[in-house]
């Protein structure tokens, strides 16, 4: 299933891929004008609309390829990078770039195309932009704070709307094709173009497009629980062979350890959350694991997540949730809460025999502690005398950053 780890398969050679890519993006921004300022320009003054024809069929045909390919399993879009969303910065960031495109004529991508066929402004516009990364770098300390404000993780649009991703698809789809009709008519008023000598087969392409939004539509996107039953043959050995469960020990161990980043995820009711959690653990509802990378976690941190319920059973079925959003590093912490307090709670806790099979907290309290029970932070030596236990938690790969514009 896509996308494939080309880097891992072919090793150096993958950077000839990259390379012919580069070339080959490069070439259609050549063909398609891009390596001119005038024409560039001029779409900010409504006589020729290239750049907005062309950028937004690329992006919507490959949005449309992504999410239909995703809807017949033939990739994993949780494996498929989404630039995390900083809103303000992105915003502010957005009409710098717009004012210098309309200044320069460029922007940073269209200036290297410029430059490559020895284009005296496109050659000074790359050394204004290599001169503004700079400036930025040197700086950046100075508003680091706005600059990694207002963090919505990855969101995407059908989230954010809270519909489903083939209706999305569609209506971006039809927003395209209405300011394609729009610019056009916009090029015959400002521009003069005479459209009767635009091509034809523009409007077979348009209908051929909004047919795979409609199969999009149609065949919908695969859920979460089906992800998991596509890669339960190799996941359920970990669970079986109990790989990712780890002991209280280990977890004492890395809230202790301040050497990577740790996230508590306590997937129990807010009854007994309330009654008893782990400092620092944060409550998550059954929505927020589903949009986890949205809601909690930040993957750039690649951080060991830790789920815990009071035995291991709601754990559990979290974790596959997970597993199936792709999230690195994620265990269960053996024997739940109910573990934990037998280890470090005795004295505090009065055991009670509720039925272990009932998925119930074994201990009762006076009153509802939460982090405030001493047993939420034991000390980094509380593990009794005389237990062991294998350490399991193995980092994976810290995910990389990419992205950028074209």
């Amino acid at each position: 299933m896509a996308p494939y780890p080309i880097d891992t398969a072919l090793g150096p050679w993958a950077y000839l891929i990259y390379l012919l890519i580069g070339i080959g993006f490069g070439a259609v921004l050549e063909m398609a004008g891009f390596a001119k300022s005038t024409k560039l320009a001029a779409q900010f003054y409504f006589r020729d609309l290239t750049v907005l024809k062309v950028m937004f069929t690329a992006i919507v045909t490959a949005m449309v390829l992504i999410f239909l390919a995703s809807a017949f399993s033939l990739l994993d879009y949780e494996l498929v990078w989404v630039n995390p969303t900083y809103l303000w910065p992105g915003i502010i960031g957005g009409l710098i770039m717009g004012v210098g495109f309309i200044i320069g004529g460029f922007c940073p991508g269209t200036s290297i195309v410029a430059l490559a066929t020895l284009k005296v402004d496109g050659f000074f516009f790359a050394l204004g932009t290599l001169f503004g990364i700079f400036v930025f770098g040197e700086t950046v300390d100075v508003f680091a704070s706005f600059w990694n404000s207002s963090y919505y993780g990855r969101l995407t649009l059908p989230e954010w709307l809270g519909l489903p991703t083939g209706t999305v698809i569609l209506g971006v789809v039809l927003m395209a094709l209405f300011m394609f009709w729009g610019g056009e008519h916009l090029e015959r008023i400002f521009g003069k173009k005479d459209l009767s000598r635009e091509p034809k087969i523009r409007y077979a392409g348009a209908v051929g497009l909004t047919g795979l939004a409609l199969l999009v539509l149609f065949a919908g996107q695969p859920t979460l629980e089906e992800k998991w039953q596509q890669m339960a043959d190799t996941k359920e050995p970990l669970l079986d062979q109990r790989e990712v469960q780890i002991h209280p020990g280990e977890l004492l161990h890395l809230v202790h350890d301040t050497a990577h980043p740790l996230v508590m995820l306590d997937v129990r009711s807010e009854k007994d959350y309330n009654l008893f959690h782990l400092k620092d653990a944060r409550r998550v509802e059954p929505e927020q694991i589903r949009n986890i990378y949205r809601t909690v976690l930040d993957p750039q941190n690649n951080p060991v997540v830790v789920l815990m319920s009071n035995d291991e059973r709601a754990a559990t079925q979290a974790w596959k949730l997970l597993a199936a959003q792709k999230v690195p590093n994620i265990y269960i912490l053996s024997g739940g809460i109910n573990h934990w307090l037998t280890l470090f709670g005795k004295e505090a806790a009065k055991s009670v025999s509720n039925d272990d099979s009932a998925g119930d907290l074994r201990f009762t309290f006076s009153m509802a502690l939460g982090d405030r029970h001493p047993a939420s932070e034991p000390d980094e030596h509380a593990l009794p005398e005389g237990i062991q236990y294998e350490s399991k938690v193995k980092l994976a790969k810290k995910i990389r950053r990419q992205g950028g514009c074209g």
